[in-house]
């Protein structure tokens, strides 16, 4: 196949293109779902094929295939597509500067998680299953599993030749609780389907599903008949899994910067992180909050060697004590701000132009213990693990509600839970509220495999890496609050 790759490529250098890559794509993913102690699906997919940037004039050509045979056919055809898209030209497409690689990556993992039998995988979700149901009147339960495996080649006109195994594991379980008028969920170790990682088999069983299961299904029961969560402003802490879709959503996609040049504007907004904001001391945070994004952070979702522009998963701070420091970029967006691309162009698939997408956005762990961050609360709420969520076209007004708020009175937990909690806020307002952050003791990266952006949509896999955390005088409820 190189051969083939590398001919291809010489064939749109002679004709003059400005740049071109060549990304071959072959994934392969298993999910695997039970509901009520029955399995409810199993799905094994395989999808292999190859995407085609072609830039002549600074104007950009995209074409795929799954026919590995039509590697020239392809390529021509995303150069004619390049031509025509001369006619609406209003700004020559450049890419920054990068290094030229020829190398290899390959996932860190101990166990391949397709050498699993499938029957391994569905006893440990039915136990975890039946130990929900332990001790408690629940109305359903769920688990899952994700795996997936990626083989990736990517080579250019400049000369790199780059190739990729990525793998990614995760699980989750959840159980439903009902009374007469309500349903209330509680899940483990993340809404949503759990947790992910790249990362084998192993991840799955450091999740320890079936040891929290039980728990799990007793405070969905508590949860259903809890009072419901009072409105008011309060002094908060926030859970890590919680505060990792905060990141996510009020720091994560802001910092895009092809959102902020405009490329979501008519999809899912545009940003208030404009370029004028870079180098000004912009507070984004109080001086606790620091902000990374890494794509080289050991089974962080967003981990992988080389990015879809082929260049390499490195550390960038986005926000440093506080301020505003760096965006996200791709090398035909960082050119137009002077700097090199901090590797965050990335495609869904090999059917996908690469788009800016987060990595592992993470908030750097503060030096608290969790019950200190109690103790400067007389009367407040901790918040655990997403339920919902609503943010604005330029990621400043948001809304999230958690599946459950543990009282906290007099700098203790009182062992009183709330149902239907919702907190909202002002981006850099809530950020510059923060007044305590957990130790590393607490730190954990959470995987969000469900990212969504860009048109034709594309689904990123992505990580966040959180502590606990506190918040002061935060709006709480759906009242008007002042």
């Amino acid at each position: 196949m190189k051969t083939e790759i590398i001919k291809t490529l010489d064939m749109l250098k002679e004709k003059g293109v400005d740049y071109a890559d060549i990304r071959m794509v072959d994934r392969m993913s298993e999910n695997i779902s039970t509901e009520d102690l029955k399995v409810q699906s199993i799905s094994n997919t395989r999808s292999k094929g190859v995407g085609i940037r072609v830039i002549l004039d600074g104007s950009l050509g995209f074409s795929s295939t799954q026919d590995l045979n039509r590697l020239e056919e392809t390529a021509l055809y995303a150069l004619e597509l390049a031509k025509a898209s001369r006619m609406i030209q209003t700004e020559k497409i450049r890419m920054a500067e990068k290094d030229v690689v020829m190398d290899n990556y390959v996932t860190p993992i101990e166990i391949d998680p397709f050498t699993v039998s499938k029957a391994e995988k569905i006893e440990l979700l039915l136990k975890a299953e039946k130990n929900m149901r332990k001790g408690a009147n629940l109305s359903k339960t769920t688990a899952s599993m994700d795996f997936q495996k990626e083989e990736k080649i990517y080579a250019d006109t400049e000369g790199s030749y780059i190739t990729q195994t990525l793998y990614e594991s995760g699980a989750g379980i959840e159980a439903l609780a009902s009374s007469n008028d309500d349903v209330q969920g509680r899940s483990y170790p993340n809404s949503f389907r759990g947790n992910h990682a790249t990362a084998g088999y192993e991840y799955v069983k450091s999740l320890n599903l079936v040891e929290n299961a039980e728990r799990i299904g007793k405070e969905a029961e508590m949860i259903v008949n809890a009072e419901e969560c009072p409105s008011g402003r309060f002094d908060i802490v926030i859970d890590g899994s919680q505060l990792a879709l905060q990141v996510h959503e009020s720091i994560g996609h802001p910092v895009e910067l092809d959102r902020v040049f405009g490329s979501e504007a008519a999809y899912a907004g545009m940003s208030f992180v404009t370029v004028d904001k870079l180098n000004k001391n912009f507070k984004y945070g109080s001086e606790l909050v620091t902000v990374v994004a890494d794509g080289t952070s050991p089974r962080g979702l967003g981990s992988f060697g080389y990015d879809d522009d082929g260049v390499k998963a490195q550390r960038t701070v986005i926000i440093d004590k506080g301020i505003f420091k760096n965006f996200i970029s791709s090398r035909d967006t960082a050119v137009k701000i002077n700097q090199k691309s901090n590797g965050t162009n990335r495609a869904d698939g090999w059917q996908n132009m690469p788009i800016v997408r987060m990595t592992n956005i993470s908030l750097m762990p503060g030096t608290f213990e969790l019950d200190e961050l109690f103790a400067g609360i007389e009367e407040g709420l901790y918040l655990c693990t997403n339920k919902s969520w609503s943010i604005d076209d330029k990621r400043v007004n948001f809304q999230f509600a958690t599946e459950l708020a543990y009282k906290i009175e007099n700098g203790k937990l009182t062992g009183k839970i709330y149902k239907n909690p919702i907190y909202t806020g002002i981006t850099p307002e809530f950020w510059s509220s923060c007044d305590g952050i957990c130790n590393e003791k607490y730190w954990t990266l959470y995987g969000t495999p469900n990212c969504g952006k860009g048109q034709p949509g594309q689904t990123a896999h992505v990580g966040h890496g959180t502590a606990p955390a506190r918040f002061r005088n935060v709006k709480v409820g759906v009242k008007d609050v002042k």
